[in-house]
């Protein structure tokens, strides 16, 4: 029985070898903490966290390069997918963008192009620009939804709502894009019912890929000094591993899991400090699907008609 549908599974099953994820930094801003909506950015964020950002150093080309020969050498890849991962990589005008893009042009080892960005920086033009790769390359769009309420997105200083989320969704619906969602459990506020609300909606929706990642906080960030007024209680891993195991439950059964936890630079992680164990988390995660004979998609009602988004 397939527990969940993996993407590593998914890239092999759709070009015949390993794909690799090449994380790279194009040094855009996010208009959260440019001031052009708001300040200071998710309570959450802090792109230093990430644990390749030592990695993400220089310009593209050497990002790329630097990515392919520790890919190939450790992991025999031989086939890359371009994410373009840190702040909001819409976020410029499209000729910017286009630039930025049509590095991966110069490497024929590259088949993907995945860009991660926020639902209210997108517009026609910019999907456009998007859909344009899709003659050659497999295109993900990757949007940030925290949750699907907005009691929570204001908690968190996110600065857009699940109906912008909504509109941009159906805009892009209608481009030959892969569409993924950023969900995180465990947000001040929520509890099981709101999460599942949030797992409900992804299932409605159908979404071609989504990354689940549990709520930690990071040293520096707005939330290490807000959490006890936020009243955070951060997930235990056996919490987690149940919450994201129900999660699972209401996805479409053919959306691909591109990410079932997340990580944090050790001297960074305020806590909880399981989120560094990733082969532990993703264990008791199966575990949990295992000993409760589950699996994704079994909660989807198919009554929800994929075309209805």
């Amino acid at each position: 029985m397939r527990l969940y549908r993996k993407f590593s599974a998914y890239l092999k099953e759709k070009f015949g070898c390993r794909v690799h994820r090449l994380c790279l930094n194009a040094h855009f801003s996010c208009p959260n903490r440019d001031g052009t909506i708001g300040s200071g950015g998710c309570l959450f964020c802090d792109n230093r966290a990430f644990s390749l950002t030592q990695t993400m150093a220089g310009d593209l080309r050497e990002q790329i390069i630097r990515g392919q020969e520790y890919a190939i050498k450790r992991y025999r890849a031989s086939r890359f997918l371009a994410y373009f991962q840190p702040y909001t990589n819409t976020y410029a005008p499209v000729e910017r963008l286009r630039e930025k893009y049509d590095i991966i042009r110069e490497f024929p080892d590259i088949v993907g192009l995945a860009v991660g960005t926020r639902p209210d920086c997108l517009d026609e033009e910019k999907l456009d620009l998007l859909a344009s790769y899709t003659d050659r390359y497999e295109v993900w769009l990757e949007l940030g939804l925290p949750s699907i309420h907005d009691r929570t997105l204001r908690l968190v200083n996110r600065n857009h709502t699940y109906g912008q989320f909504l509109e941009t969704f159906a805009l892009a619906r209608k481009k030959p894009l892969k569409i993924a969602v950023h969900v995180m459990l465990g947000l001040p506020g929520e509890g099981e019912k709101e999460i599942m609300e949030t797992a409900r909606e992804c299932g409605r929706l159908a979404v071609d890929g989504i990354k689940i990642h549990p709520l930690y906080i990071v040293r520096g960030t707005p939330l290490e000094v807000q959490a006890d007024r936020l009243g955070v209680r951060l997930l235990e891993l056996t919490g987690y591993a149940c919450l994201a195991g129900k999660f699972l439950e209401y996805l479409h059964p053919e959306t691909v899991v591109m990410r079932l936890t997340g990580e944090c630079r050790g001297e960074l992680l305020v806590g909880p400090s399981w989120v560094n164990q990733k082969s532990q988390v993703l264990r008791a995660i199966e575990a949990w699907l295992v000993a409760h004979q589950t699996f994704q998609g079994k909660m989807f009602s198919f009554n929800c008609e994929k075309g209805q988004r």
